[in-house]
């Protein structure tokens, strides 16, 4: 959180022909010639961890560029994505198992990270050093520290950086609608936002819908399970630390938190926190945790318990409660409750989720030609895209971006401090009391263990270096 503010401020000052000093102008993938081309080449392009839902927004980019490789820890991953990439592209997708490979391979303009959460960071700071742009899902981070350095990353390397954030440029712009009604003062001055998420566990859940303990087996041949441990301590493998249940180890994710509450969170943050807003301070209400428990998991993160001597279990929060105060004065409370996010001040509330915008100011809207006009005005002032460009999805966004030399809808600033609200929350849970961010000296106000949770130990060979 150290240099997201600042760097997000500059970034937006300077996004339309932004350079960073002493360094060619980022987002640039070609001459401007070939950018200004009406039918420019596709760009070879690849995937690094395709299972779930790197399976699906690889799929994406094979729609905009030339798919030619793929990486990822599980090789059954891997074969059968190049399998799918045959079948419906009819494009030979070259295997990997280690992604490091794939970026040595200069042709390639650009790839999507689908990974689990904990390899995202570094796996994008890599493929930028290697010249590539990326697309990296969320949550974008695993820690506070770790949205310092991706946020220092792309402004040294100055590549294109979409975030998989899609409630920014899908689900027909009602999120986008939303946030331009509460920016435009139809609302009221003051907002509380209310972002409402499931439980952790709500998928998936383990066998039989058990969180653990489980049996400790031998890893798949398939699977390369040092590597998908990565910086995360070296544990005994169980099914349920790979494949969706990675969500619901610490180690790997912060649950339904950041996993699910950065959507709504980040569409929160667009209305209510301007374009320097920070979280401040977070105030837990309520929580409920795993079976390993509040103080376990707390001291474990901590380094107090070391990762031999945790029960193979899920350790993440399961319910919770948090009031996020913003710099603006604003309120974003994060719940687990019914998937939505309601945004309401003095003068009136509407609610958006991904099938509906609902509220008497969206009424009054839609029934008035001129104050509709003025609303869809304000949305791509707020975007920076023509709205119908920006229909065409998020990844097209990525890809228009790499072209245009435009920040992608989604871009690492404002993701970072959405996701850093999370990461505040699920301190504040862990610690079981009211934290507070001091933005000058960047740091927690007099708590030692809520500065030590802003980052993780990584383990040696897989430290991220900028």
């Amino acid at each position: 959180m150290n240099s997201a503010r600042e760097n997000r401020r500059e970034f937006l000052k300077k996004s339309a022909g932004f350079a960073a000093a002493g360094m060619a102008a980022p987002y640039l993938w070609a001459s401007a010639a070939k950018a200004a081309d009406d039918k420019p080449e596709k760009m070879n392009v690849g995937a690094i961890g395709v299972g779930g839902r790197g399976t699906e927004i690889g799929q994406q980019a094979a729609r905009h560029g030339k798919m030619v490789v793929c990486a990822d820890v599980h090789l059954g991953n891997a074969n059968n994505f190049a399998g799918i990439i045959d079948k419906k592209f009819h494009g030979k997708c070259k295997v990997f198992q280690d992604y490091r490979k794939l970026l040595e391979d200069e042709s390639i303009a650009a790839v999507t990270v689908g990974t689990p959460d904990h390899w995202h960071v570094k796996i994008a700071i890599d493929a930028m050093k290697a010249g590539k742009h990326v697309y990296c899902e969320k949550p974008l981070t695993l820690t506070l520290e770790e949205g310092n350095l991706i946020c220092d990353a792309v402004k040294k390397y100055g590549k294109t950086f979409q975030v998989g954030t899609q409630q920014r440029s899908e689900c027909d712009l009602l999120f986008l609608k939303a946030v331009a009604i509460a920016r435009s003062g139809r609302l009221g001055d003051k907002l509380h936002a209310t972002s409402s998420v499931g439980e952790s566990g709500s998928r998936g859940g383990g066998k039989n819908g058990q969180f653990g303990p489980f049996e400790t087996v031998q890893p798949p041949a398939e699977l390369d399970w040092e590597m998908y441990c990565g910086q995360a301590p070296l544990a005994g493998f169980c099914p349920e630390r790979i494949g969706w249940d990675f969500r619901w180890w610490y180690e790997y994710s912060g649950g339904q938190v950041t996993d699910w509450g950065v959507h709504h969170t980040d569409i929160a943050f667009w209305a209510l926190a301007g374009n320097d807003g920070q979280v401040v301070a977070a105030d837990p209400k309520k929580s409920s945790f795993m079976p390993v428990g509040r103080e376990r998991a707390r001291d474990f993160l901590l380094g107090k318990i070391p990762a031999k001597d945790m029960p193979q279990s899920f350790n993440v929060v399961k319910g919770f409660d948090v009031d996020l105060t913003l710099s603006t004065g604003n309120v974003i409370k994060l719940v687990s409750g019914d998937n939505e996010l309601t945004i309401q001040g003095e003068k009136g509330k509407i609610l958006v989720n991904r099938g509906r915008l609902v509220g008497k100011p969206v009424e009054e809207i839609d029934a008035d030609p001129q104050a509709k006009a003025d609303i869809e005005k304000l949305m791509a002032e707020i975007c920076g895209e023509n709205l119908r460009a920006l229909r065409r999805g998020h990844m097209a966004n990525f890809f228009d971006c790499i072209r245009s030399g435009k920040p992608p809808v989604s871009n690492v600033f404002d993701h970072v401090r959405s996701v850093n609200a999370c990461h505040f929350a699920n301190i504040a849970l862990l610690l079981d009391r009211k934290i507070e961010w001091d933005p000058t000296a960047k740091k927690f106000k007099g708590d030692d263990e809520a500065n030590v949770l802003c980052s993780r130990k990584l383990r040696e060979p897989y430290k991220i270096v900028v």
